[in-house]
């Protein structure tokens, strides 16, 4: 694996759904419907949407879990989902926090009005240092860089500029594909 190059496997900043900082949701989710639409139909469809500044740099990302939970703002009120997550809570108790917190009992019915409203830099996920790598890196380095951070995607540079995105599926994908290829 170390003879693959992650720019071998990256998807180039211009095939990925990007939209500005300053853009709606509604914006942004037409944007990553266009971007999956133009896909190659043997490629995984995108999960997420960069997020680029008035200097058109890349300064964030909106995963399709930042889009659903935007929808629902009493999240906020629960705290650090990513920290509650860790605990394994069981299903009662995640059942007990929807009801307790009121979730869920009216987004929808706003969906278009909502979609309208929110502002992408609102809700977007700045990366950080651990989600980037080079473009010149090897497989193996970026396999051990999504495991360590429990990443989806690493933003993939080539010197300071953002010019692609390393997905975990088209990771696995090749090396699901090399494994294939040993003769057992």
């Amino acid at each position: 694996m170390k003879s693959i190059q992650v720019k071998e496997l990256m998807v180039p900043l211009a095939q990925y759904a990007t939209v500005s900082e300053d853009a709606t949701l509604y914006e942004a989710v037409v944007a990553l419907k266009a971007a999956q639409e133009c896909l190659d139909p043997s490629r995984h469809k995108h999960r997420a949407i960069l997020v680029y500044d008035a200097k058109k740099r890349i300064v964030g990302k909106l995963s399709q879990l930042d889009v659903l939970k935007s929808l629902e703002p009493k999240y906020e009120d629960i705290g650090k989902l990513d920290a509650i997550s860790r605990f394994g809570f069981s299903r009662e108790f995640v059942s007990s926090m929807l009801k307790n917190y009121g979730l869920w009992e009216k987004p929808l019915q706003d969906l278009c009005k909502k979609a309208a409203q929110k502002k992408v830099k609102d809700i977007m996920y700045t990366p950080g240092k651990g989600e980037y790598i080079s473009d010149e890196d090897s497989l193996d380095a970026a396999i051990h860089q999504l495991i360590m951070g429990q990443h989806q995607s690493l933003l993939v540079t080539h010197g300071e500029e953002i010019v692609g995105v390393l997905r975990l599926t088209d990771v696995f994908e090749a090396v699901c594909d090399a494994m294939k290829a040993c003769a057992l």
